[in-house]
């Protein structure tokens, strides 16, 4: 069975690196607050703002994440991608991650349907809010945004991430696909109908 729709996590899954973390510049008040939100132990709700807030990213540092980005993809994600393209699967980006720096990216992986939290900024290029519509910012988000595409043409959906903000999503897709090729976070391995460590052991699970 070949799926409709595949979801994929970005930091941590298609990428090696945690975008937030980056612009931190390795402040460990940040990384704390990442590590707590991905491994279930405090809503995202509590930790998106407040990190953004601390940081205030400039555009210029955005655009040095996206070059990150670009250099970070994980081994074998780019050929995944490639061939659920060539079976039909239609591929979506779900990231609580910051559009500007995601579409890069999205871009280089030839994948069109990028879900991303947009940051403004001043004329000078200096942070001022991000888009607090977003689903993406809060507990549950993910499930919210695939629910909503899945609600607008039919198919089997899966996921695949590596944090708890992935496996919140679960209840939305018909398969959900642990990653642990960067990080293995034990509650979602203990959660996820499958759990893989490499993107080689993706595709059979996705395309038949």
């Amino acid at each position: 069975m070949t799926f409709r729709f595949v979801f994929f996590d970005v930091d941590s899954t298609l990428v090696t690196i945690e975008g937030i973390d980056v612009l931190a510049g390795g402040n460990p008040e940040i990384a704390a607050l990442t590590a707590a939100a991905m491994n279930g132990e405090v809503p995202l709700d509590e930790v998106y703002a407040k990190r953004l807030a601390i940081i205030r990213p400039t555009r210029a540092d955005i655009d040095a994440l996206a070059r990150q980005y670009l250099a970070s993809i994980v081994d074998g994600a780019e050929e995944t991608i490639a061939t659920l393209r060539d079976a039909g699967v239609i591929v979506h980006l779900v990231t609580a991650g910051i559009e500007q720096a995601i579409l890069p990216l999205a871009e280089k992986l030839q994948v069109r349907n990028v879900h991303a939290v947009r940051l403004f900024f001043d004329a000078n290029g200096n942070y001022e809010h991000f888009d607090r519509r977003s689903f993406l910012t809060r507990t549950g988000g993910k499930e919210l945004v695939i629910r909503d595409v899945r609600a607008r043409s039919k198919g089997k959906a899966a996921m695949i991430g590596d944090g708890a903000s992935d496996l919140e999503a679960k209840g939305a897709v018909d398969l959900f696909i642990g990653f642990g090729g960067v990080r293995v976070r034990p509650f979602v391995k203990e959660n996820a109908d499958v759990f893989v460590m490499d993107f080689a052991s993706l595709l059979p699970h996705l395309v038949g």
